[in-house]
């Protein structure tokens, strides 16, 4: 009989007006990778997190490696050697990377910190996972892919036995993605046992022995990944058939000419960037991390200043000083990073709904409050924000639920040009597929969208043509009718034209 590493008995779990889980009981074979699915709110992160000792149950049993524990924090699980990677990065951004991957065990001599060891300590632990980065660089300063690689380093390096990774490639390139995979299949190979909370088809169906699908807080079904299909899984998740993983949005015919951008240069960051924006047109925005896309988005809306270049609506030159000014001109920006970025964690959902457009809500300076309430009731519905109310601080919502709210802010808005940075990162496949279908209906509606993502499907199903960044510069465009993953891996990473 196959050794049992995490067992759960009748688990249930309450939050203030949310019933987060409830009455769950399912195995995990040591030595597996086991896919935790469901809708945003569903409860996977909430069970990874109860596994790992972040969350206490309020009742039921859990079992680990044989033996029932009851963890009082995130400490004792790592003590049992449970670890978790979490969706959102949970280091100290002050501290350097060697200081973050060596805070549990900080090496010392004579007394002091020895920086030497902790940097080769640190060296060692990115290596594990085939990163390179310099340990001594200030962590907050890191893309959000490359910290993303620093906590998976941190928790593979600690010798765990049993690791939850909750959603850990929801801003890893393709490339980052698949060393990650890689990684995974050598950590199974050591007997290592693997949680994995993810959206993501495809990597569900090529790294885990089995899958067990939560829908409102219970379980519906446990499977084994062979003999399951996709649409199968899908149905199991929503509760409802879904034609298409990847809605394609209706051909519309490109309008004129909304945005021009030349010769864009920010030092360090990108180089002679060049592009144009078409009124129902959606463009995609290609390239390995640390390309420079979402420095590129971000001088579009005025958050990077410029050494040279142009920037051109609808024929007239104008230049952002700070976003403000690319608001009032019509240009809206969903960050990658929707917590540091794209929200005001400790502000209600309609309040944070309502940002970008509190002058068309306001009379004399003073906002009018039931206006601004109907105007976020509407865009939540539409949306299928999944919130206690309106007024739920939006720090608690999961994480699919919070790139809604931020969402339905420029929804609020209507800017001319949209620009989406990771639109989908950390949503469920329900809200994925409303989110493409959003995307349609704003391009037929004559919105100029500009998408950047790090999976490549949905850049080539939802984008008219594609434009690739290497190191910072423009290396191609291709239609869609000509790209491929294939053609767009080798312009990314430079192996040929990709044609």
């Amino acid at each position: 009989m196959t050794d049992i590493a995490v067992k759960l008995e009748h688990i249930s779990k309450r939050f203030p007006g949310v019933r987060a889980l409830h009455d769950v009981s399912l195995e995990i074979a040591a030595g597996s990778c086991h896919a935790l699915c469901g809708e945003n709110g569903a409860g996977k992160s909430t069970l990874g997190k109860l596994v790992a000792g972040l969350y206490a149950p309020d009742s039921g049993k859990l079992v680990v490696s044989g033996r029932e524990v009851h963890f009082a924090g995130a400490r004792d699980g790592i003590a049992a050697g449970v670890a978790m990677v979490h969706q959102e990065l949970a280091f100290c951004d002050n501290l350097s990377v060697a200081e973050n991957l060596c805070l549990g065990a900080m090496p010392s001599r004579r007394g002091f910190v020895d920086r030497a060891e902790m940097r080769r300590r640190a060296d060692a632990l990115l290596a594990e996972t085939g990163t390179t980065l310099d340990v001594s660089a200030r962590f907050g300063d890191l893309s959000i892919g490359h910290r993303q690689m620093v906590q998976i380093a941190a928790a593979v390096g600690g010798g765990a036995r049993i690791i939850v990774f909750d959603e850990p490639t929801s801003s890893l390139s393709q490339v980052e993605a698949e060393r990650l995979y890689a990684l995974i299949g050598r950590l199974k190979g050591r007997g290592v046992t693997c949680i994995y909370v993810s959206h993501r088809m495809p990597e569900i169906f090529a790294l885990c022995d089995t899958v067990s699908v939560l829908r409102d807080g219970e379980l519906i079904a446990t499977r084994s990944v062979e003999g399951l299909s996709e649409g199968e899984l899908v149905e199991m998740m929503i509760g409802r058939p879904l034609a298409e993983y990847y809605p394609s949005h209706d051909k519309v015919v490109a309008g004129d000419e909304v945005l021009r951008a030349e010769g864009l240069t920010a030092p360090a960051m990108f180089e002679n960037v060049s592009l144009t924006l078409r009124a129902g047109e959606v463009v995609g925005l290609a390239g390995l991390m640390g390309a420079g896309r979402s420095e590129v988005a971000g001088a579009l809306f005025g958050l990077a200043p410029l050494s040279a270049g142009t920037i051109s609506l609808k024929g007239m030159p104008v230049h952002f000083d700070d976003p403000r000014e690319a608001i009032r001109a019509g240009i809206g920006l969903v960050p990658e990073d929707r917590k540091r970025q794209g929200l005001v964690l400790s502000e209600s959902a309609v309040h944070n709904a309502s940002l970008p457009t509190l002058d068309r809500l306001a009379r004399f300076t003073w906002v009018l409050r039931r206006k601004e309430r109907e105007q976020a009731s509407t865009l939540f519905r539409r949306l299928r924000v999944r919130a206690p109310g309106l007024d739920a601080v939006v720090g608690g919502l999961s994480g699919g639920n919070q790139q809604k709210v931020v969402l339905a802010k420029w929804l609020a808005a209507r800017p001319q040009v949209l620009i989406l940075d990771e639109p989908t990162r950390g949503v469920d496949v329900g809200a994925k597929a409303e989110i493409h279908a959003l995307i349609g209906e704003l391009a037929a509606g004559g919105t100029a969208i500009l998408v950047i993502s790090s999976e490549l499907p949905e850049i080539l199903t939802l984008s008219d043509r594609i434009l690739v960044l290497r190191e910072g510069r423009l290396v191609g465009e291709l239609p869609r009718a000509e790209a491929t993953q294939d053609s767009l891996l080798r312009l990314m990473a430079g192996l040929s034209s990709g044609r």
